[in-house]
């Protein structure tokens, strides 16, 4: 039986470990009032014309359980591997996925979608 590299399991802790900092860092921005500010200055610049402190609420809702819920599959990952559990190379291998998707994916998908590339491609 082949064994799996030792490091591996490190990888999703250190990914995890960087949610809750970044989740930490938001919270931060969200206690202080001049964080606040520069959330809602960025949401005007945004082009959001509405009630900010909804579309703030909102947005803070949805950023804190995205990162949450990103925490938990890196740290499932981590304990699955482990212990040389199929559900956490499972759970690694999505995870490895929606990095690529964000890392690799949405870079590529920005220059598919310029105006230059479509162009070059025959589409207005």
């Amino acid at each position: 039986m082949n064994r799996p590299p030792r490091w591996l399991p490190y990888i999703f802790a250190a990914g995890a470990v960087l949610w809750l900092v970044e989740l930490t860092r938001f919270a931060a921005y969200l206690v202080a009032p001049a964080g606040r500010d520069v959330l809602k200055q960025a949401l005007v610049e945004g082009g959001i014309k509405g009630n900010l402190n909804s579309t703030l609420t909102t947005e803070s809702i949805l950023i804190f359980f995205l990162g949450t819920t990103a925490v938990v599959l890196h740290g499932a990952a981590y304990y699955g591997l482990k212990r040389l559990r199929v559900w956490g190379w499972i759970t690694a291998v999505f995870v490895s996925a929606a990095w690529s998707v964000v890392i690799v994916g949405i870079p590529v998908l920005v220059f598919l979608l310029r105006r230059s590339t479509r162009e070059a491609y025959g589409l207005r």
